[in-house]
């Protein structure tokens, strides 16, 4: 049951790091979008475009690599090599997640929200794999 669980939480990690990166690498001058993130009008979002994009690309990587290691780690038996390099790349991308949050509340108290929806699915499922 925790695994399932678990699962849930990456997947839905993974889902939500990839409406990031389209927000970010597809639909960064999109009004809504940039008052989203904070920037303060169309010449800055035109400005960060480029920033944006690359940092869109970051969080589609990180979704990839949990979608990967889900299906690595469930491709093969529990004491199947698949297995574990599933677990380290879904426990590696989780993690990730979840250190990108900080770094991102580093930044200012302002972001508090925003780390906070980027990184408790992530750490959910971090912990969850951890006790499955």
């Amino acid at each position: 049951m925790v695994a399932i669980l678990a699962t849930v939480f990456a997947a839905l990690a993974a889902l939500l790091h990839v409406y990031i990166f389209v927000m970010e690498s597809v639909q960064w001058t999109q009004p809504k979008i940039w008052k989203r993130f904070g920037v303060a009008d169309q010449a800055a979002a035109e400005t960060t475009k480029s920033m944006a994009y690359n940092q869109g690309f970051y969080n589609l990587f990180l979704a990839i690599g949990v979608v990967v290691g889900l299906v690595l780690l469930f491709a093969g038996s529990d004491t199947a090599p698949v297995h574990a390099a599933g677990l380290a790349l879904v426990l590696f991308a989780l993690g990730s997640m979840v250190a990108a949050a900080l770094v991102l509340l580093t930044t200012g108290l302002r972001y508090l929200r925003a780390a906070l929806i980027q990184g408790t699915l992530p750490l959910i499922g971090f912990v969850l794999f951890l006790f499955a």
